[in-house]
C-alpha cells in the first residue's frame, strides 16, 4: 500500500510536468525576436532561435546598393533565395548581381536607375544610377506569431542629393508551415516632382533559389533600359521544379507581363515542397499589377511598368509633387508544401482582410 501511493504521487507529479512541458512549447511556439546587430548592419530576424531573414543595410558591401532581405527561410528551414552574390552555391545562376534576396525599388526615378545598380556598373555609368540607404531603424519589436521592423531609408542620386524619403514598416509572422512578412512602404517626395516613368524594371522582387527557376531548354538574351545585354545560358536542369501560378489561372512563363492580385511559384528544395507568394493589396497604385516573373529566377511585381507590360496600350508614367506621398503594401508568404490555387485564393484573402 505504501509503494503504491508513492508510485501514484510520482505519476501525479509526472502529469503536471509533462502539462508543464506542453504549455510552455506553445507559449514559446514561433516566439519571433529581432536584433539589430549594428556591427554587421543588419537586422536579424528569429523564429524560436532560428534564422527568418535578415535585413541588410550595409554601405561597406559593395555590391549592395539598397536594402535587402536576405536569405529568406522557410518554416521547413529551405532557403528559397539565390545565394549569389553573396553567398554562391553551386550550379547556380551569377547573373544579375544586383538581384539579392528580396528588395523594393525601381528602374527610372527622375531618369535615375535604382533598380540595376550594383558594383557591376561601370564608372562611366555610376552617374545613371539611384542608390537606397538606411537612415534610421524607427522600430524593433518582437512577439509571438507577430514582430515588427520600421525603417526609414533615403533614395539618393550618385551626388547625396535625396529624391525621396521612404519609410517602410515590416511585419514578420510566423505561423505553422507557413512563413508571411508584410512590407508596408510610404515614398515621399522631397524638394523636387519625381517621376517614374514607365518601366520594366520593377517594383518589389525576389532573386529565387535554382531549384525554383523554370527548367529551360534554350539561352536568353536580356537587356535592361539603357540597352545593356546580359546572357542567361542553358544550364544543367537537374533538381530545377519552378512553376508559377497566378490569381488569373495562368501558368508557366506566360504569367510574364499579364496582370493578377497574386503570383505563386512552387518547387522542392531539397526534397521539400514550397510555395513562395507575392500579393498585390488592391489599394495599391496600379491594381492589380503587372508581373515582371522570368524563369530564370527572377520573381517581381511591377505596377507602374504598364507601358511595357501592355505593348503600349496603357502608359501610366506615375509622379509625385513635392510632399506628396504614395504608400505600397505587398505580401511576401512562403508556405510549405505544393498549395493549390483555392488555397492561396484564401491566404490572399486574410491578407486583404487583415
Amino acid at each position: 500500500m505504501k509503494y503504491s501511493k508513492v508510485l501514484f504521487f510520482l505519476l501525479i507529479i509526472s502529469i503536471v510536468v509533462f502539462s508543464c512541458e506542453v504549455k510552455s512549447e506553445d507559449v514559446i511556439n514561433n516566439k519571433i525576436k529581432i536584433i539589430n546587430n549594428a556591427k554587421d548592419k543588419k537586422v536579424d530576424v528569429f523564429v524560436d532561435g532560428k534564422l527568418f531573414t535578415s535585413f541588410l543595410y550595409s554601405d561597406q558591401i559593395s555590391v549592395l546598393k539598397k536594402p535587402v532581405l536576405y536569405p529568406l527561410i522557410s518554416a521547413n528551414g529551405v532557403a528559397i533565395t539565390r545565394g549569389y552574390p553573396l553567398d554562391p552555391r553551386p550550379r547556380e545562376r551569377t547573373d544579375h548581381p544586383h538581384h539579392i534576396g528580396a528588395w523594393l525599388n525601381y528602374g527610372d526615378v527622375n531618369g535615375l536607375d535604382f533598380w540595376n545598380n550594383s558594383d557591376a556598373i561601370p564608372p562611366e555609368r555610376e552617374k545613371e544610377m539611384g542608390t537606397i540607404r538606411l537612415e534610421k531603424i524607427n522600430k524593433l519589436e518582437n512577439g509571438n506569431d507577430k514582430a515588427e521592423l520600421s525603417v526609414t531609408c533615403k533614395w539618393m542620386d550618385s551626388n547625396g542629393k535625396i529624391l525621396l524619403k521612404e519609410n517602410t514598416k515590416f511585419v514578420f509572422r510566423a505561423e505553422k508551415n507557413k512563413r508571411i512578412i508584410d512590407r508596408i512602404t510610404t515614398l515621399t517626395a522631397q524638394k523636387e516632382r519625381v517621376e517614374f516613368k514607365d518601366n520594366k524594371e520593377g517594383m518589389i522582387g525576389i532573386r529565387v533559389a535554382r531549384e525554383l527557376e523554370h527548367p529551360s531548354d534554350k539561352p536568353v538574351t536580356l537587356s535592361d533600359a539603357h540597352g545593356k545585354k546580359t546572357e542567361v545560358p542553358v544550364l544543367d536542369n537537374s533538381g530545377v521544379t519552378g512553376h508559377y501560378l497566378s490569381s488569373e489561372g495562368i501558368e508557366g512563363m506566360e504569367v510574364w507581363g499579364t496582370r493578377a492580385k497574386w503570383v505563386a511559384l512552387t518547387g522542392t528544395i531539397d526534397g521539400n515542397d514550397v510555395t513562395v507568394v507575392i500579393m498585390d493589396y488592391p489599394e495599391n497604385v496600379g491594381y492589380p499589377t503587372y508581373w515582371h516573373a522570368r524563369g530564370y529566377g527572377l520573381f517581381a511585381a511591377n505596377p507602374l511598368g504598364q507601358k511595357i507590360f501592355s505593348n503600349v496600350k496603357n502608359e501610366l508614367n506615375f509622379s509625385l509633387q513635392p510632399e506628396e506621398s504614395v504608400k505600397f503594401k505587398y505580401r511576401i508568404e512562403i508556405l510549405d508544401g505544393d498549395n493549390d490555387k483555392k488555397q492561396i485564393d484564401e491566404e490572399y484573402k486574410r491578407f486583404v482582410d487583415n
